[in-house]
């Protein structure tokens, strides 16, 4: 059984919850949202696994950094995960909708799915579900909190704003 590691870092939008397994990073959860994450049983403590990804997501919101060069090991279904890698070319400063990543998806009718599996992304901010906007360009739901999503929006310079 593969041990599971977990730190806390401070950033703009609260606290974040960072878990793996030493070597990639599974979990990324906003703690002030609708669903912080919880440590699990057995969980053990370690910030030294994480270096990278706190290097990286404090380059982000200080405005140097666009995108992320990370292990990462999100677990889900094949749909989900076809959705996260859609959500990752999604460009810095850009939007999309449910609907337009259901039609590059090849699957025109799930704009729902879509949204979904955008809400069960546990690797929010790296995989940058953020980015999901509604089809009439609303900020639509976000595990983190709509402010948050504005927030990060801004921070890319989004022209959705």
């Amino acid at each position: 059984m593969t041990q599971t590691f977990h730190t806390a870092m401070p950033s703009p939008v609260g606290e974040l919850l960072l878990v793996g397994d030493g070597e990639r990073l599974s979990g990324l959860h906003m703690q002030g949202g609708r669903r912080p994450g919880a440590v699990g049983p057995g969980w053990r403590r370690a910030d030294g696994p994480f270096a990278a990804a706190r290097d990286q997501l404090e380059a982000y919101f200080a405005g140097e950094r666009e995108t992320f060069d990370l292990p990462l090991a999100p677990r889900g279904s094949s749909f989900q995960v076809e959705v996260w890698k859609a959500l990752t070319r999604i460009p810095f400063g850009g939007t999309a909708t449910y609907g337009e990543l259901a039609r590059r998806l090849g699957h025109p009718g799930a704009a729902r799915a879509v949204g979904a599996a955008n809400g069960a992304n546990p690797l929010s901010i790296v995989i940058p579900c953020h980015r999901v906007i509604g089809a009439d360009g609303r900020l639509t739901g976000y595990a983190g909190g709509v402010e948050r999503k504005r927030y990060l929006l801004a921070l890319e310079g989004a022209t959705a704003l």
